[in-house]
């Protein structure tokens, strides 16, 4: 891919659309400092996939966006686009169809970068990917920006190690193994999580099992508890309807007891209503009376109220009389004292205005002041030009006496120093190289140490190795065997509680105390039965004797073997077990006719024959017998769980010896390890001593040239400094005497003094006439306010005159008319007396003749009550009746309704669900209530029941099928990612070899080309591995020893950068180098190199050079020119001439 042309539109300083082509050959960009030339190329790594704001100057990446300027407003968004010639197809395969790319990269405040490929939008990774693969990228090493030289010369190895990357062209590379990696992680993460998932469904499988069994139980206990709640509904249903008849006949006989009540009632109702309605006309003239009587007793209390009020209001006038004469006697006295503050104030103010204003006086007084100031004025001039003279003569002499004493003091400082450089110089010139060999060959001894040490280090790895895997494999035999240990443990512990005797029988059986050969159990329990049961302990109700042998038993039939031989137990039984034979299952039936009484015949497998003709074939093991199995397997379990102990406890001991063995080997193998680190740094400790020593005898060489310097520069600063201080005492000589400058300052001041005090003395004069009338203007209006004021109190002192005379005069007219009140008075008081008489007695006939009516209608009423009482109990009664069967028809409803919601079905249809039939009589509810609560009982102790437990274990199962799959994909994925990240690191250290060595000879032709000689080489430090090693730097120009790049000079340092980048590029040539300001530390001589190479590399290369400078020789140099102009503060432009064509067109001309 070759770049052709750059477009920027609102990027930084860029505001107007401006195009930059890129062209085959040699660009050069030019222009003044801060005018934009670096934002051109921020801009071309901004379009290559810059992420990282501070790496575009900015404190955010919205800040590339035009901020604006003195006369434009900012922008709200930037693009650059980059146009790519892929005639040659070299493009990824996602965009290698087109001829031409346009990559574009749009940015809006506040929205963030988008991407486009010609038009299609696009990943920021895809388009850095893309770059990556053609050798170059907004961070390659072929974008040297300013200083970039300087950071690659101070850089560490490690850093150093990306040009090579870029030589190599893996830096695609390391992007596809980084994300390689992240995918191989979130697989593995995926893997982990999957199988943690697979677990727990697992273990949920087998729950699930299990409550779809509960489910099962539960279900068919639901149907059995519907059944008995059909039953009790049907019973309930049958009860309730026989009590709704019931309530029906009652609430007739109710009906007709009211009936009876309610005509009774009537009757009684009727003369309660006569002998009310003769009541409300006595009432009537009873309260008539009354309200008569009542309303002359108010009117004798309003008349004695009426006096009071009178006597008071008659002495409430006197005292209000005695007020408003004294109030007039205030008030004249107050009128009166204002009249005569008018007066005085009138008075004060024709003095005031008699008086003189003093204009003439102030004006005199002013012009005295004026003249006064200009005579300072003139003084104080006088004074200041006598003390600068007399400042500027001090100062002079002080300088000159100073500069003589500095320049004596440097000269002797100058003595000491060149002193002191002769004793350096002197003891640089004894200075040896004997350490210098010695230290030499202390390295060459480290190295031979460090390179056995690491051999040592790679043995005890193997041997680690070795022992780790010989553990690896007795760990699974130690394991199993100690499971088998265990397992035989925990069947042992289970069969011993199994046939552990029960604690709490208080008679063991004899059972307990027998022990049987294996495989004769069952013959045991055939012969002896429910006997064993018993128990030896002559207390229990049932129990084994042990009685004296009569010694006469006869013996068994011939061929048949006492069961005595194969059991052992108490010698209570022993006669039992004598008299029990053993014999094959077709020999019985012949022994059977010649068994004695008592004796019976049992095979192995548990068949028996009795004395007495019966006989028993084997069937299921008996308790007894299967007991007596698990007593003699459990001995079989203790000797092999005892085997199967010690067969783990060596396999124990065979781990533990190869886990010391690996143990060893690891300590051996740190005890290398730590050799060859310490063979390491003793390597590096006489490595650095080296470069130290070389370091220092080339500090030494140049140490001794500079003493030679500096002590012939002192020398001539010492004759300087002698030569100043001889130019200094002839200047102090010559200054005049300060007697005459003294005698004119005391003169100049002491005029000064005397004409500032008579300035002071005319000011104050102004000061006090103009005080003086300001005081007496301001004392003019005081007077004419206060006139104002005691001139509204006489007016105001007149008014309240005149309404209290007003008020006196009727208070006094009031005070006659209430004297004459007390004779009205007693003459009402009379006329309201007899007027009461007269009404109580009238009040007190009405009070008899209503006093019978009322007990003629109490009479009446208490007949009504008792009547309205019976109708009332009657009533409650029928009320009680329907409410009942109201209520149980409701109840019927309700039953009817329970049917409908639970059952769904009809009252004749809970037949056929309780499975009985019509005309049968029912169960007792109890009973019915007693065998649901069980069920529900039942029910309730399954506890919580998932009834979708079934479809849950199929889906579950389908789950974990499901998962199964994920995660065999997934490991299938892990290790094609560990493969592919494999080949990439194999890949990466092979072309970075190669590029190594490719680089390697590139940079040591172009050292020499650049320094006219001298030589220089790259070297892998830090790292065996080639993608984890650092590169260092060895340079030797002409005439110097071999350095590293920090002790070069400045133009030195630029000169190998820069003839490391062009071996890069000669290496894996990048569609585009950018060089900012190399050139700046390099003098005219190197500069013509720097450029020489320059034009050889364009000119052997594909690669596109844009050179950013300063330098008239490297302008004159390139093929083109660019110019960043800035003629509109904070908006650049672009200006281009191509300089070949210029010179063509001179030549022809």
């Amino acid at each position: 891919m070759k770049f052709t042309r750059l477009r920027i539109v609102g990027f930084k300083t860029f505001v107007e659309p401006s195009e930059f082509l890129i062209e085959p050959g040699l660009t050069g960009v030019i222009g003044p400092n801060g005018c934009g030339k670096s934002n051109l190329v921020e801009a071309l790594r901004w379009v290559m996939g810059e992420s990282s704001h501070k790496s575009m100057r900015a404190s955010g990446m919205d800040d590339v966006i035009f901020s604006g300027s003195g006369g434009r407003p900012g922008r709200s968004h930037a693009e650059v686009t980059l146009t790519l010639d892929n005639g040659a197809r070299t493009a990824p395969a996602a965009f290698n169809a087109a001829d031409l790319l346009e990559v574009s990269r749009r940015i809006d405040r506040g929205a963030g970068s988008t991407y486009r490929v010609n038009g299609r939008e696009v990943r920021a990774r895809d388009v850095q990917l893309m770059f990556a693969d053609a050798a170059t990228g907004a961070r390659s090493p072929a974008m040297v920006r300013q200083g970039q030289v300087a950071e690659l010369i101070a850089a560490k190895p490690q850093a150093r190690r990306r040009i090579l990357e870029d030589a190599a062209g893996i830096g695609g590379l390391h992007a596809r193994r980084h994300e390689a990696e992240l995918r191989l992680r979130a697989a593995e993460d995926n893997l982990a999580r999957v199988e943690d998932v697979l677990t727990a469904i697992t273990a949920g499988v087998d729950s699930l099992r299990r409550q779809a069994r509960s489910a099962q139980r539960y279900r068919a206990i639901a149907a059995e508890i519907r059944r008995h709640e059909a039953l009790l509904l049907l019973i309930g249903h049958t009860n309730a309807r026989r009590e709704v008849q019931a309530a029906e006949a009652a609430l007739a006989q109710a009906l007709d007891r009211l009936a009876r009540a309610q005509a009774e009632q009537v009757d009684s109702a009727t003369a309660q209503g006569v002998a009310a309605a003769a009541l409300p006309r006595l009432r009537e003239a009873e309260g008539a009376a009354s309200a008569e009587l009542q309303r002359l007793t108010l009117a004798a209390a309003q008349l004695d109220a009426q006096e009071r009020r009178s006597a008071e209001r008659l002495r409430d006038l006197g005292r209000r009389i005695v007020d408003l004469r004294r109030d007039l006697a205030r008030e004249a006295a107050s009128r009166d004292d204002a009249q005569a503050t008018l007066e005085r104030l009138d008075g004060e103010a024709a003095a005031l205005a008699e008086a003189d204003d003093g204009d003439v006086a102030r004006a005199e007084a002013a012009a005295r002041e004026a003249t006064a100031e200009q005579s300072l004025a003139v003084a104080e001039a006088t004074l200041a030009a006598a003390q600068g003279a007399q400042a500027e003569h001090a100062a002079r002499r002080g300088a000159l006496i100073r500069a003589a004493a500095d320049e004596r003091a440097r000269a002797t400082r100058l003595a000491a120093e060149r002193a002191r450089l002769a004793r350096e110089a002197a003891a640089a010139a004894e200075a040896g190289s004997d350490r210098l060999s010695a230290l030499r060959e202390a390295y060459d001894e480290a190295k031979e140490a460090a390179e056995s040490a690491e051999e040592a280090a790679a043995l005890a790895r193997d041997a680690v190795a070795e022992a780790r895997d010989a553990e690896a494999r007795g760990r699974p035999v130690l394991a199993a065997a100690e499971r088998e240990a265990a397992r035989l443990d925990t069947e042992a512990r289970t069969l011993a509680r199994l046939v552990a005797p029960g604690t709490a029988a208080r008679f063991p059986p004899i059972l307990d105390a027998l022990t049987v050969e294996p495989g004769y159990e069952a013959a045991l329990a055939a012969a002896l039965g429910d006997d064993l049961e018993a128990a030896l302990d002559p207390e229990a109700p049932t129990h084994w004797a042990l009685l004296p042998d009569p010694g006469a038993d006869p013996d068994l039939p011939a061929g048949a073997r006492p069961l005595a031989e194969r059991v052992t137990g108490p010698p209570a039984l022993a006669r039992r077990l004598r008299q029990v034979g053993l014999v094959e299952p077709e020999d019985a039936a012949e022994l059977r006719q010649r068994l004695q009484p008592g004796q019976r015949l049992v095979t192995k497998r548990g068949d028996l024959t009795r004395w007495d003709g019966l006989t028993a074939a084997a069937e299921a093991p008996r308790p007894a017998a299967r007991r007596l199995s698990e007593r003699n397997r459990l001995e079989t379990l203790h000797e092999a769980a005892a085997l199967a102990r010690e067969q783990a406890e060596t396999a124990r001991e065979t781990h533990d010896a190869l886990q010391a063995r690996a143990q060893e080997a690891a300590a051996a193998e740190l005890r290398a390890l730590d050799g060859a680190r310490l063979a390491r740094r003793n390597l590096d400790g006489a490595r650095e001593n080296l470069t130290h020593a070389e370091r220092r005898e080339a500090e030494s060489a140049a140490r001794r040239v500079a003493l030679s310097e500096a002590e012939a520069r002192i020398a001539a600063e010492a004759e300087e400094a002698a030569a100043r201080v001889e130019t200094a005492e002839e200047a102090l000589a010559a200054l005049d005497g300060p007697e005459d400058l003294a005698a004119r300052l005391d003169e100049a001041r002491k005029t000064a003094e005397a004409r500032r005090l008579a300035a002071a003395e005319a000011r104050a004069a102004r000061l006090s006439l103009t005080r003086a009338a300001e005081e007496a203007a301001a004392r003019r209006a005081a007077l004419a306010a206060d006139r104002a004021r005691w001139q509204e109190r006489a007016e105001r002192a007149d008014a309240i005159l005149d309404e209290l005379g007003d008020r006196l005069a009727g208070a006094e007219e009031e005070q006659a008319e209430l004297a004459e009140a007390p004779e009205t008075f007693a003459e009402e008081r009379r006329r309201l007396t007899a007027a009461t008489e007269r009404a109580g007695a009238a009040r007190a006939l009405a009070g008899e003749r209503l006093a019978t009516g009322e007990a003629i209608l109490a009479e009446a009423e208490a007949r009504a009550r008792g009547a309205l009482d019976t109708f009332a109990a009657a009533r409650e009664a029928r009320g009680a009746a329907a409410a009942a069967h109201e209520a149980l028809e409701r109840r019927l409803a309700e039953v009817v309704r329970t049917i409908a919601d639970s059952l769904e079905t009809s009252p004749e249809g809970l037949y056929g669900l309780a499975g009985a039939t019509p005309g049968d009589p029912l169960p007792e509810i109890g009973a019915v209530e007693a065998k649901a609560a069980g069920l529900r009982a039942d029910r309730d102790r399954l506890g919580a029941v998932n009834l979708r437990a079934e479809e849950e274990l199929r889906e579950t199962e389908g789950r974990r099928d499901e998962l199964g799959r994920e995660r065999d994909e997934l490991i299938e994925a892990i290790r094609r990612l560990r493969g592919a990240i494999q080949s990439l690191n194999r890949e990466g250290r092979e072309r970075l070899l190669a590029a190594f060595t490719a680089v390697n000879g590139h940079f040591e032709r172009l050292f020499t080309t650049l320094f006219g000689g001298g030589t220089a080489e790259l070297t892998l430090v830090d790292s065996d591995d080639p993608l984890e090693a650092g590169l260092d730097i060895l340079a030797r120009p002409p005439g110097k020893k071999p350095q590293t790049m920090t002790l070069l000079s400045g133009g030195e340092q630029a000169l190998t950068a820069t003839a490391l980048i062009f071996a890069v590029f000669l290496t894996n040539p990048s569609p585009v180098c950018v060089l900012d300001e190399v050139d700046a530390p390099l003098d005219d001589a190197n500069v013509e190199r720097y450029c020489d190479l320059l034009a050889a590399m364009a000119r052997d290369t594909d690669t596109r050079f844009l050179v950013i400078t300063h330098n008239p020789i490297t302008m004159a140099r390139m093929d083109r020119l660019f110019g960043v102009t800035m003629a509109e503060r904070g908006v650049s432009q672009l200006v281009s001439v191509d300089l070949a064509t210029a010179e063509r067109l001179a030549e022809t001309v």
